[in-house]
């Protein structure tokens, strides 16, 4: 990951020129772990985007009855096989967990592009609601950056997706493309003069900030660092700003999406899982 963000202000460089929406994604396709390596039960699972695009992705069973599902949809760099360590905790905690690798991630077909990684999204929503183990159980939506930045976006602005939830909860979530490119841009002297350009080729069609507020009446919980040096707490304060009740916005102290190796959070999470099932 250390290695991805050094490279940043580069691949920056090369969206202006080429004003493609595939270099918002980092996708790496080796899987360097299975669940079952740290001792979790897990299945494969294939689905198909609206587009025909075959999608990975791995089931978690809850460890006993259980309590809810969670759609997990990871950051952005490398795939599920890293981002693993985010969820390997939800399961003891009663919760399975859908963890999807968008196209060009891992093992899923196709390039990573928007609007079509929606569509990606969309499938993994699609298949839990088939699912007879999830089908009469609260579904919860977590998050994480890029991840964040999608699947708020959708939940706002699909009423179907969003009347299937129970609860979201987006962490370290940036609250356009256009801003985070210019703050990356301005870190580097490289791409210092470029920050405006690299800022206004981004997508702004798809930004979680103007669909956040319709995520209500759905509960929703931020979760953010405060000294995130990928993604400024500033982005976390926006997003609660421009949201509606009921929501709540936790701070956290530690690197971009280190949250859950707190036992702090990953307590707050199960709590306010519980009080919106709750509620739903």
């Amino acid at each position: 990951m250390t290695t991805v963000l050094r490279c940043l202000p580069v691949l920056l460089m090369v969206l202006l020129l080429t004003g493609c929406s595939g270099m918002l994604f980092i996708p790496m396709k080796t899987l360097v772990r299975t669940p079952a390596e740290v001792g979790l039960a897990y299945r494969d699972v294939t689905l198909r985007a609206a587009d025909g695009t075959q999608l990975a992705a791995w089931w978690l069973p809850a460890q006993g009855e259980a309590r809810g599902t969670v759609l997990f949809l990871h950051g952005n760099a490398e795939n599920i096989s890293t981002h693993l360590a985010s969820v390997y905790w939800l399961p003891a905690a009663g919760y399975q967990v859908l963890l999807l690798d968008y196209r060009g991630f891992g093992r899923s077909q196709g390039r990573p592009l928007l609007p079509e990684v929606l569509a990606d999204v969309r499938a993994a929503f699609a298949w839990l609601a088939a699912q007879p183990a999830s089908r009469d159980r609260p579904l919860f939506l977590l998050g994480q950056s890029i991840g964040a930045a999608l699947g708020g976006y959708l939940a706002g602005a699909d009423p179907a997706i969003r009347a299937q939830l129970a609860g979201v909860v987006l962490d370290s979530g940036f609250a356009r493309y256009g801003w985070i490119a210019r703050e990356v841009a301005r870190e580097s002297w490289l791409t210092w003069l470029l920050q405006w350009p690299v800022a206004w080729s981004m997508p702004d069609d798809y930004d979680l900030l103007d669909q956040v507020g319709n995520i209500s009446p759905v509960p929703l919980l931020l979760l953010h660092s405060r000294s995130d040096e990928i993604v400024g707490f500033h982005h976390a304060q926006a997003l609660f700003d421009a949201a509606r009740a009921p929501r709540l916005l936790v701070g956290y102290n530690g690197p971009h999406i280190s949250g859950f190796a707190e036992a702090e959070v990953r307590t707050e999470v199960v709590r306010f899982f519980a009080s919106a099932a709750a509620k739903k």
